[in-house]
């Protein structure tokens, strides 16, 4: 406020009263400014959280009939667990700083000391979201063969440590790799550039889902006898497609609410504010996501000489995927090149998977580890030097290599790939494999083979007739 003050008693005059009235008028714009940015933080994290309704019609289209109960249970469970979790241990384990060298928060747990100086409820709840998404994502890949008691420890223990030591890395002031540091100690003199979480999300989901689906194998008749692929197609295109709109409206938030304010001035006394960055990476969002539908479209009419929907909505989600790391630091025109590799990848991924006999009902860890994955190499290669100073002021200046910024971003970006496929192997990797062996991550085949709404769930989700006996027998 020091530089507001200054200015504004200038122009009123030098005498004490016009020094006291500048502060006061100051002081109550940065009150303004600060009601206008938590507004707009809250805002974006409910649109974060309406994606899990996305999530919910997505994985309930996708699965077969006789399951969509139990896979919809699950995404309201991820959602109830992270907030318990998150609030207990998450939020203290990624922004509790100061940290312990770096690894993890330990500060503010339970939200103690929360709303202070640096945080407030709003960006809590904002960064529970995106927990429930990582846990979201895992829940995809392994969707209609899982255990109900499987889902509540790998939830838990991803949403309540796992997700959150990630995201400290990445996003805290004082993580190791961040680029938000406060001193001089960048990895390889840059940081790591991933604003809103290709990596932190939707890789951490994407390689959890990986290591599960992987453990407990494919669902029965994935696969046949001479391990040809035999498809076990989506029930419901209208809920794939529902859900992919409200996935869509919902990464507006997810994406440009990642700034966590809109009010600030990049030039005094101009149009372009930080409100421009926010509509830009917007853009750079839609840019992407339409790209990589389009290309995944006709992609897979070559392939197959068929349209299909379903097609189109992982393209477009892939191409999301993708351009969350740098949507805020790239140009328009990059973004389209994002969403085009994206589908490349995305199809490739889903080839190797069939190939190799790995069975994920959603293609979740193709879609949000691949493309993902190729997001964060995307940053390092299109970061505009511009948009880089404004977004990211207090880092040393280096943007992608393809617009002359080094390779210094690169070397950081592949480091980050690697640490979040590590980490999240040794730890989601280790917790699936101990379930599998005491017998609490798949359920029996029996199970399986039936409706699991009907054994599990005691209810199936559409009823073809009235089972009400005594309706039926009012009726003569």
């Amino acid at each position: 406020m020091g530089t507001c003050s200054a200015d504004l008693a200038a122009l009123l005059g030098p005498n004490a009263t016009a020094i006291a009235a500048a502060d006061y008028i100051c002081n109550k714009f940065s009150d303004a400014s600060f009601a206008v940015d938590n507004t707009y933080l809250l805002f974006s994290a409910y649109l974060n959280f309406f994606m899990q309704l996305g999530f919910a019609m997505l994985c309930a289209g996708s699965v077969r009939s006789k399951n969509a109960i139990s896979v919809m249970l699950t995404n309201v469970l991820d959602a109830a667990i992270a907030g318990l979790f998150y609030y207990l241990f998450g939020f203290a384990f990624a922004f509790g700083s100061p940290s312990n060298g770096g690894f993890i928060g330990r500060h503010n747990f339970g939200l103690e000391s929360i709303p202070s100086s640096s945080f407030d409820y709003s960006n809590f709840l904002y960064h529970w979201a995106f927990a429930v998404s990582a846990a979201g994502i895992a829940s995809g890949s392994m969707a209609e063969r899982t255990q109900f008691v499987a889902y509540l420890i790998y939830s838990s223990f991803l949403t309540g440590f796992v997700y959150p030591v990630v995201s400290h890395w990445f996003w805290a002031t004082d993580g190791w790799a961040t680029a938000f540091r406060v001193d001089n100690g960048f990895l390889f003199g840059s940081g790591v550039i991933d604003f809103a979480g290709s990596g932190v999300v939707h890789m951490v989901g994407g390689v959890a889902g990986l290591w599960g689906a992987l453990i407990e194998g494919p669902r029965i008749g994935r696969f046949d006898s001479s391990g040809r692929s035999v498809a076990l197609r989506d029930h419901n295109a209208t809920l794939v497609v529902l859900g992919t709109f409200i996935l869509w409206f919902g990464w507006y938030g997810f994406n440009p609410g990642s700034f966590n304010k809109i009010s600030g001035f990049y030039t005094s006394g101009n149009h372009y504010g930080q409100w421009s960055a926010v509509g830009r990476t917007a853009v750079t969002t839609t840019l992407a996501g339409c790209t990589s539908a389009l290309t995944t479209l006709f992609g897979k009419w070559i392939l197959t000489s068929h349209w299909d929907v379903t097609d189109f909505c992982s393209g477009l989600l892939g191409g999301f995927a993708a351009i969350t790391a740098g949507c805020s630091v790239v140009e328009p025109w990059a973004a389209i090149i994002c969403g085009f590799v994206a589908a490349l990848v995305l199809i490739s991924c889903n080839k190797l998977a069939e190939k190799v006999k790995y069975d994920d009902p959603l293609g979740a860890a193709q879609l949000h580890g691949g493309c993902g994955a190729w997001g964060v190499i995307f940053t390092a290669l299109f970061a505009s030097e511009k948009y880089v100073r404004e977004v990211y002021p207090s880092r040393p200046v280096r943007y992608g290599l393809f617009m002359g910024g080094g390779g210094r971003l690169l070397a950081a970006h592949i480091i980050q790939i690697l640490v979040i496929v590590g980490w999240v192997s040794a730890t989601m990797g280790t917790l699936f494999y101990f379930l599998h062996k005491f017998g609490h991550l798949r359920v029996s085949a029996d199970d399986e083979m039936a409706d699991m709404d009907l054994t599990r769930q005691g209810r199936l989700a559409y009823v073809d007739h009235d089972e009400d006996e005594s309706q039926k027998q009012g009726f003569k």
